[in-house]
């Protein structure tokens, strides 16, 4: 099983669309060649260098087997099209972007995929991301990730305090509306 964002490859930076320095937007998410007997998908994207280690910025669940593909902006809601979004540890539901702290150290955003042998997690009403990785970890038949970077001495915005502010952009190809798939 893969999965990639069409905003970032595996271990580059992550545009600014993506960070709460920017638009907060989680970011496009596509998948394939998952196990035949998957029934349902849950993703779960954590920060293992945060000081609170690690630190949950997302996770949705109960995403149908049919589905591939999870586009831009999901809303910060519970629910979406039946597809379930947990609290994260930023105290609210949904995506909760990357922030380039005091630190300025690089933090690795690791949004991992989970191919689930049932239809629907077992949780609560109102899991944390925590709740969804752990279930999840026990319901997996396969599981992928793709890592997104933020900050750092060696981030390209760096060097350039103006550029800094502003922070990286996603070319503007992608910006153009290829968010793709509809959940």
């Amino acid at each position: 099983m893969q999965i990639s964002s069409a905003w970032f490859s595996d271990g580059a930076e992550m545009p600014l669309e993506c960070t709460r320095d920017g638009e907060n937007l989680s970011p496009p998410l596509a998948w394939r060649d998952a196990p035949r007997e998957t029934r349902s998908f849950a993703l779960v994207c954590a920060d293992p260098d945060a000081a609170e280690h690690p630190c949950h910025h997302w996770a949705v669940y109960d995403i149908p087997r049919e589905q591939a593909a999870l586009c831009e902006g999901l809303p910060q809601v519970n629910a979406v099209r039946g597809v379930r979004q947990a609290m994260n540890d930023l105290g609210h539901l949904g995506y909760g972007g990357p922030c380039l702290g005091p630190a300025r150290s690089a933090h690795h955003y690791h949004f991992r995929l989970f191919a689930l042998q049932v239809e629907r997690l077992p949780l609560s009403r109102e899991p944390s991301c925590r709740d969804v990785e752990r279930a999840a970890r026990r319901l997996a038949i396969a599981e992928a990730e793709v890592i997104g970077v933020h900050g750092g001495r060696n981030h390209p915005n760096a060097a350039d305090p103006a550029i800094a502010e502003g922070g990286l952009r996603r070319p503007a190809s992608v910006r153009q509306g290829a968010a793709g798939s509809e959940n």
